[in-house]
Order: structure tokens, then C-alpha cells, then sequence
């Protein structure tokens, strides 16, 4: 099989040639292990794109360090929301947003939207076209609850929700409408999926009753994924926290494919409800304890134990590769070579 032909089979739940993965080459990860990440990655390879061309990212500015030598920098990105960095290529901690004070919501202004035409789209086009004669391509729409968040603040946000709030509802349908652009985009360049992702949970419920995040969330991620849906492409998303609660909203939104937090699960009840439910599963290896603080052979046996629970020689599933600052390179090279053995048939 071709990748992309792999990854089709997987999501229709029939059985693939070998084991697919999908791996993400994250900043953090290269930035700190350098060439010999890239090197491995590289002879890895995945099927959600072709890395043969991928480089290491350009080293942050020395503004960007402390007196002490330590990354330490301050950014305002296109949103106005404020955030600190401590670990470059990790996503840093907000600590000031411009709707603090509701008030401001009648002149906030979003940034301007993705473009859904134009010489740019065309020559993306091409290149999706290009790839897809043996990759899957994925096209992306950003969050709604993450976003949200950052523009309100973490706890007036819930606090906003849970009140139902004529301003939270504005603040989020202007959300939809900007991911809805991205959308467009996705779908103009031809891509085979749509990813989006939003953590809903803590590690033991979700942040809100089922009854609100239905009323608040799932109506607005109908109209995000409704023209997807209707034009026979793939929906990915991404939640870490317990979201077994919700395991059934996804589904009847169209979602194809989740990227669950493993670690919060039950793993052979998550596979057989996802199973029953059709939803096909990426499985992202433990990136706190199992990554960070075990040894390469644990490594190994976490992954051959997924393989064993979620059956991804059925379809259904597949490996997620993500590296991160912080994992000892010989727990990274164990995670990669187990991936390449499950993909030599």
C-alpha cells in the first residue's frame, strides 16, 4: 500500500499493510536533540507527509535568553493574548489577555482570516495535489475552548460558560466564524483531513456537566464540521482529559479520527468503544512518566502492549510520534525503532 492508502484503510477499519504512523516533528524535540533527531526521523519516515526535506528549526534570538543563560522570553501573538516561554518549542503560559473586562468585546477585532483564493492557495493546491499522489494530507482549523481561553481567561471563561453569557456566545461565535475560514481554506486546497483540537478535561471529568459543553461546544462544532463531512473528507481532532462522557458527541459529529490522552483511559474499553463507535484512534505514547521517566525497555513493551489492545493490524488505529524537551534520547531512539520493526510487515 501506498501511505495514503494505509491511512484510508485505517480509518475505514480495514486491515493496512503494516502498522501507520503519524509523527509530528515538534520544535521542542529537534531543537533539543538535533541531528541525530532529525537523522532518525528521517529514516523513519511516516505517512502523513514526505520528512526527507525536514530540517531542524533556527535557534531562538540570544534576546530570547535571561542574564542566567535560560530561554526566557515574553510574546504577544496576532490575538493580542500575552505569553511567557521557559522551554523553546513549548507552548508557554499566558499572563494577559485583551477581554478581561467584557466591555472590550464590542471593539475587540480578530485577525484577518485565513484566504480561501489567491496565488498562495493556488500554488498550495498544487503542492497538496502533489502529495497526495502518496502522502495523506492533513489541512488544519486551530481550537474554539483553547482560543477562547486565551482571549478571556482561563477561569472567567468557565465561570462565562456555565452562566451562558450574551458575551461569551458573541466571543465564541466570532471564534467559529475565523475557524470556519480555515476550514474553507483546508477544503480549497484539496486536503484528504481536517484537524482540530480543544482539551475539554481534566484528567478525571470534563470541565463542564455534559449538559453544557453539548449546548455550548457540539452546536458550534456542527457548523465547522458539516462542510467537511459533505465533502467526503476526514475529521481529526485532538482532547486530552477524560472525555469518555463525550466519546458518543464525537461520533455524531463525523469525527474520524481522535488523538485521546491515553493515560486517562481504561485502554480495552476505549478500544472497543471506539471500535463499536467507528472512531479510529492515534495512539500518542505516554509523554509524562512513560517518556520522561522510564527505561527504553518500558518503552518498547508500552508500545507492542497498544499494538496488542487496539489492534491496529485490524485498522482502526495507529502510532503517534511526538518528541518533547525533557525525554532522555535513549527512551527516544527505543520509541522510534519499535514504530520501524511494527512497519517492516
Amino acid at each position: 500500500m501506498l501511505p495514503r492508502e494505509r491511512v484510508i484503510a485505517a480509518l475505514d477499519f480495514r486491515p493496512p499493510d503494516v502498522v501507520p504512523l503519524r509523527i509530528l516533528p515538534a520544535v521542542g524535540g529537534l531543537y533539543e536533540h538535533g541531528q541525530k533527531l532529525l537523522d532518525l526521523t528521517r529514516a523513519c519516515g511516516h505517512d502523513f507527509g514526505d520528512l526527507s526535506s525536514l530540517t531542524l528549526p533556527a535557534p531562538p534570538p540570544p534576546t530570547d535568553f535571561g542574564s542566567d543563560g535560560r530561554y526566557h522570553t515574553i510574546k504577544t501573538d496576532e490575538w493580542g493574548s500575552t505569553w511567557e516561554y521557559r522551554i523553546f518549542g513549548v507552548w508557554g503560559h499566558l499572563i494577559d489577555w485583551p477581554l478581561r473586562g467584557m466591555g472590550r468585546l464590542a471593539t475587540y477585532k480578530s485577525p484577518p482570516p485565513p484566504t480561501v483564493e489567491g496565488p498562495d492557495v493556488e500554488k498550495a493546491r498544487a503542492s497538496v495535489a502533489e502529495q497526495k499522489r502518496r502522502w495523506f494530507t492533513l489541512g488544519g482549523s486551530g481550537s474554539l475552548m483553547e482560543k477562547l481561553w486565551s482571549l478571556r481567561g482561563f477561569e472567567d471563561t468557565l465561570v462565562d460558560i456555565l452562566r451562558d453569557t450574551p458575551e461569551i456566545n458573541r466571543l465564541a461565535d466570532m471564534l467559529v466564524e475565523h475557524a470556519a475560514a480555515g476550514v474553507r481554506r483546508s477544503l480549497a486546497l484539496g486536503v484528504d483531513g481536517v484537524a482540530f483540537g480543544d482539551d475539554f478535561s481534566t484528567q478525571n471529568a470534563l470541565l463542564f456537566p455534559p449538559k453544557v459543553w453539548r449546548r455550548f461546544y457540539k452546536l458550534r462544532y456542527e457548523t465547522l464540521f458539516a462542510p467537511i463531512r459533505r465533502a467526503g473528507k476526514s475529521i481529526f481532532f485532538h482532547c486530552c482529559g477524560q472525555i469518555g462522557e463525550i466519546l458518543e458527541d464525537f461520533a455524531e459529529l463525523g469525527v474520524d479520527a481522535l488523538w485521546p490522552q491515553l493515560t486517562v483511559f481504561d485502554l480495552p474499553e476505549l478500544a472497543k468503544r471506539c471500535r463499536e463507535l467507528g472512531i479510529a484512534l492515534e495512539l500518542h505514547p505516554d509523554r509524562g512518566e512513560l517518556m520522561q521517566r522510564r527505561s527504553p525497555a518500558e518503552v518498547r513493551d508500552y508500545v507492542l502492549r497498544l499494538v496488542h489492545t487496539f489492534r491496529p493490524a485490524d485498522g482502526g488505529s495507529w502510532l503517534y510520534i511526538e518528541i518533547d524537551p525533557g525525554f532522555p534520547w535513549p527512551n527516544v531512539e527505543a520509541l522510534f525503532r519499535v514504530a520501524m520493526e511494527l512497519r517492516q510487515g
